[in-house]
């Protein structure tokens, strides 16, 4: 989902119109309302202040809007085919499911283990019903920050 997507999909979440988002980001007069459409159409890139800016008032992470062009199938797979050479993923079967899988000799698979197992943990308890969706996509779009026990570690953000 490409970034203006993204914005769309944070700001109807939030029960907000372009316009009420572009007030909330300081734009006046006409260019409030035009200002969002173009950063929802892609015909215009907001720049890093304004993503943070952004992620703010939306009450998600910068890294939620600013995710890899994964609407096509294609951009998909080249965004697995990144995450295989760079963190370990692999392309696997589990009894008789294709899945992909973290690498065990990978250089990355501690860092990696930890997050996934924390990201399964919490799909988990959606599932029963310890918590709610909207409570897990909080916690997905607000991730690493509302995570307990998580330690910065950076990692390569070229993807």
């Amino acid at each position: 989902m490409a970034f203006g997507k993204r914005i769309r999909l944070f700001r109807t979440r939030k029960r907000l119109l372009q316009k009420q988002l572009g007030e909330l980001l300081g734009f006046q007069g006409k260019t409030t309302e035009v200002r969002i459409a173009q950063y929802e159409n892609e015909s215009r890139t907001p720049k890093e202040d304004l993503v943070k800016q952004m992620a703010s008032v939306l009450d998600v992470s910068p890294y939620a809007i600013n995710v890899p062009e994964i609407d096509t199938y294609v951009g998909l797979m080249h965004t697995l085919f990144a995450l295989e050479d760079m963190y370990g993923f692999k392309a696997g079967v589990i009894d008789g499911e294709y899945c992909i899988r973290l690498d065990r000799e990978h250089s990355c698979y501690l860092a990696m283990f930890d997050m996934v197992k924390i990201w399964a943990d919490m799909a988990q308890k959606v599932h029963d019903e310890k918590i709610t969706k909207d409570d897990y996509d909080s916690w997905r779009y607000n991730y690493p920050a509302n995570t307990p026990g998580w330690v910065k570690t950076d990692l390569d953000d070229s993807l």
